[in-house]
This record gives C-alpha cells, structure tokens and sequence, in this order.
C-alpha cells in the first residue's frame, strides 16, 4: 500500500486539493483554498517525478505565497459591494410604539420587535404614549423617531 502511494503521490496530492477544496466550501475564509493550491502546485511536481520533501516544500511555500498575495485581493473583492450593516443599523426604516413619551427636547423609549430603544423626536416635538412612529436614523443605540 505504502509503495502505491509513493509511485502515486500526484494522487494523494490530487485528494489533499480536493479535500480542502471541498472544506473550503463549508468556511468561506479562503485558507483552505489557498492550500488547494499550493497541492495543485505539489501536484505538478509530482507528475513530474520531484523527489517527496520537494513536493512538500512546494506545497508549504505555495500555501503561505496564496494566503500573504493572493488571498486579501480574493476577499476585497468577495466584499467590495457589501455594506457593513450592525443590527443596530437594521432599525432604520423600522416601526413601533412609543412606550415612555418622548418629551420635545428629551429621550423616551419606543418598543420595536419586542425591544426598548432610548429615542429621541426627529422635529422635536412631544410624542405621547401609543403612538406609532418610525425610525429615520440612530446615534449609538439612541433611535430617532417620527409620528406615522
């Protein structure tokens, strides 16, 4: 079995590939793509006849080349169009109730989703208790709001 795999170590390199490859599916942190890679890279050698500790070297170096050079460009672009959003930032445009009124120049608390947020009027103007209101913005975790 051992001799197999050394006459056959383009294979074992061809399985490692497609084993981090297949990994790397479940992470989506591009590590293990690059070690795909640097198998890919062993991979060739091995084809080639190159003696095992140099398949290895390879494989090491090429792994590590991909994560310092190629990786960062791989994951910029991954991201490039997505906004960085808290769940904080996900209240925008939401809708709720005022629990404790909002004086005209003072905070109050609005219950959304079940949850009670420090708010302010966005016109500065009072809104009593049981009013529906609407967030138009947010500082930290301060809600500004406006009657529906």
């Amino acid at each position: 079995m051992i001799a197999f795999f050394l006459e056959s170590l383009w294979l074992v390199w061809l399985i490692v590939s497609l084993c981090c490859l297949l990994i790397e599916l479940t992470s989506g942190d591009l590590y293990l793509l690059c070690f795909a890679f640097g198998a890919m890279a062993s991979l060739v050698l091995a084809l080639c006849g190159a003696p095992f500790w140099l398949q290895v070297l390879v494989w090491a170096i090429a792994s590590v080349l991909c994560i310092i050079f190629v990786r960062p460009s791989l994951v910029k672009k991954l991201h490039a169009n997505k906004e960085r959003l808290s769940n904080a930032d996900a209240m925008i445009g939401q809708k709720g109730r005022v629990t404790t009124a909002i004086p005209a120049d003072g905070f109050g608390y609005v219950k959304i989703a079940g949850d009670e947020w420090r708010s302010v009027s966005a016109n500065k103007t009072e809104i009593p208790v049981g009013t529906n209101v609407s967030v138009i913005s947010r500082d930290s975790t301060i809600l500004t709001v406006v009657e529906e």
